[in-house]
């Protein structure tokens, strides 16, 4: 694969390419390529140092308004009338090979892209890097952590931690596309008293068959009958005679390596891994590591109260040991880093396994992606890390979602994962066998309805920004129609049908096809589209967001669906089938891409 595969279609085309200004990449992206030509030529007219220019160039909300337009009032020039120069400058343009038109819009200069110069870039561009398309090395030799999904073992994977699954793999997805050496972490709540709680409640109701077959539930069942106990025992009992006495005790032997009372919590540990793994693998998501609060180390725990002394951070109340962060922001408040008793909390260990993964990784940035109810407990240990004098605790990053609300399956118990991805596996394949005569032509109906019914969940949950709750809709999620997973795997099993009745069409001829021959409004509002993809991932990048990903899908598959009304590929001359096919292979392209990026697998026949 060339990786300056826009330069030399460039030199092919006998076409001097504008020079490279920090920040862009105009070999793999056809936006960076014109914001370079409209930053040059604005900087001669207008005299403006191409570094004001370049920044200040923006996207359009609407393609009547151009490309990209850039806001006059932003270049800050003085004494002048933004309008006016506005429309003196459009004036003066000169649109070259690159652009159709430019003009002005009120204080605004918009830019249109020439469509035939789209063609012939960017159609050979998509069909030469195919899954390549898009991804850009904006750094060098840089690695980060991305923590995420993290269920505590024995209580169900719920929806609640799909949202923290769904994200993070995004966001792994999309910083490896962007250059980043990425390691993908899982860290397990698999320590404190809950398995104290566990172990004793196993030796009162658990079944071996039982945990073999299918540990999750089992230890959920146990887990909440053990519950249930102690709630029934209430005061009733001394402290060493009571459940939860009991429990604490074992978790104490944990916590001294007691070899018996942690052999059984390994053993709930590397079973629910292994469930887990297969949930995961549905999803397309692969850790790189599966981690946990039980892998700190003791030693940088130690190392971390020590280091909050010598800082003078902690200060005794009732044998506890507390921070005040009010010193260092009001709203934090205070919070305990060790128990009366000398165990550690959960942000002890936070603090700990940040030291741990520093040591080992030497991570350029670590992302955590915790729901907003963890905001308070996320900023505090981070701020901790930073008053310990970490330089790299500014390398940190909450990424943080709402809430899924209203979840229950239609058989009214607690939502696991599984439960979702299996009902709308079952509803999809329902779906499906309405239209007989394409269930009969797929190969593997059970795993195309999975794939489907897979995107219908993640999609649902993409849609809009995490920062927002939503409300969990069977009957949204269920849906062909309108703008839903399956929609996008419809539009992609149709696009792969294109390709497979016009077969005769090499993808050789595709690349050489004759793209002048592309005139009608739709193409060349589908190759604009196509043109941004680059640009999508770049702004994704900044803003964390899979719906800047979701929306621009929709964008392009609403287009897609456009064209199929005018632009025929059957019954046409082999040069119009040919261009006409190309461009229907490179929307195919990225669409999959986009697809990939948020985790989904594309279906070829649905």
């Amino acid at each position: 694969m060339s990786t300056d595969n826009i330069t030399s279609q460039l030199q092919k085309l006998s076409i001097n390419a504008p020079a490279t200004l920090e920040g862009s990449y105009p070999d793999v992206n056809v936006v960076d390529l014109m914001r370079n030509y409209i930053a040059e030529e604005l900087h001669k007219i207008s005299g403006v140092d191409t570094s004001l220019i370049f920044p200040a160039l923006e996207w359009t909300n609407t393609m009547e308004r151009g490309d990209l337009l850039i806001p006059v009032p932003r270049l800050r020039i003085k004494g002048a009338n933004p309008k006016d120069l506005a429309a003196e400058w459009a004036e003066k343009f000169p649109c070259g090979e690159f652009l159709s038109k430019v003009e002005a819009n009120g204080p605004f200069l918009q830019f249109f892209f020439s469509p035939e110069f789209l063609f012939k870039i960017v159609v050979p561009d998509i069909l030469t890097r195919k899954e390549e398309y898009g991804s850009c090395k904006l750094v060098e030799n840089k690695k980060i952590i991305v923590e995420f999904s993290s269920p505590n073992i024995a209580k169900p994977f719920h929806a609640g931690h799909l949202r923290s699954t769904i994200i993070g793999g995004f966001i792994s997805n999309l910083y490896e596309k962007l250059g980043w050496d990425v390691i993908r972490m899982n860290y397990l709540g698999d320590w404190g008293k809950q398995f104290g709680l566990l172990a004793v409640g196993f030796d009162r109701y658990g079944d071996e068959n039982k945990l073999a077959k299918d540990p999750i539930h089992h230890l959920f069942e146990v887990y909440v009958r053990i519950n249930k106990d102690i709630e029934e025992e209430g005061d009733s009992l001394p402290l060493e005679e009571s459940t939860n006495g009991k429990a604490r005790e074992y978790f104490k032997k944990m916590e001294d390596g007691d070899e018996e009372a942690l052999k059984i919590w390994k053993r709930f540990r590397e079973l629910s891994i292994e469930k887990y793994i297969a949930t995961y693998a549905r999803l397309n998501i692969k850790y790189d590591v599966y981690s946990g609060e039980s892998q700190v180390s003791r030693d940088s725990m130690k190392k971390a109260l020590e280091i909050f002394n010598e800082k003078g951070l902690t200060h005794e109340d009732k044998g506890a040991v507390l921070i005040d962060l009010t010193k260092f922001n009001k709203k934090l408040g205070k919070t305990i880093v060790q128990k009366s008793d000398g165990t550690t909390l959960y942000l002890t260990r936070d603090v700990g396994a940040a030291m741990d993964r520093y040591e080992k990784y030497h991570f350029d940035k670590m992302i955590y992606v915790i729901a907003t109810q963890q905001d308070l407990h996320t900023a505090q240990f981070f701020e901790i890390l930073k008053q310990m004098g970490f330089d790299w605790a500014k390398t940190l990053q909450h990424i943080n979602f709402g809430m899924v609300q209203g979840m229950s399956t239609r058989k009214g118990t607690v939502v696991f994962l599984d439960n979702i991805l299996e009902e709308t596996k079952e509803k999809m394949h329902e779906v499906m066998k309405k239209n007989e005569v394409k269930y009969s032509q797929i190969e593997n109906p059970d795993e195309v309805a999975d794939l489907v019914g897979i995107s219908a969940v993640m999609i649902q949950d993409m849609q809009s920004k995490r920062i927002n709750n939503y409300e969990f809709k069977w009957e949204r999620m269920l849906s062909f129609e309108g703008d839903t997973g399956p929609y996008l795997q419809y539009a992609h099993s149709r696009l792969r049908s294109v390709e497979r009745n016009a077969s005769q069409i090499t993808s050789e001829k595709c690349l050489s096809a004759d793209f002048s021959l592309l005139t009608e409004p739709a193409a060349v509002l589908l190759i604009r589209i196509l043109a941004q993809y680059p640009d999508v991932l770049r702004n994704a990048i900044k803003t964390h967001e899979p719906t800047t990903v979701v929306t621009y899908l929709f964008k392009l598959t609403h287009q897609v669906s456009s064209c199929y009304d005018v632009l025929w590929v059957a019954g046409q001359t082999e040069e119009l089938a040919t261009a006409r096919l190309a461009l229907y292979a490179a929307a195919r392209h990225v669409l999959n891409n986009g697809m990939r990026l948020l985790g989904l697998t594309p279906v070829d026949r649905m």
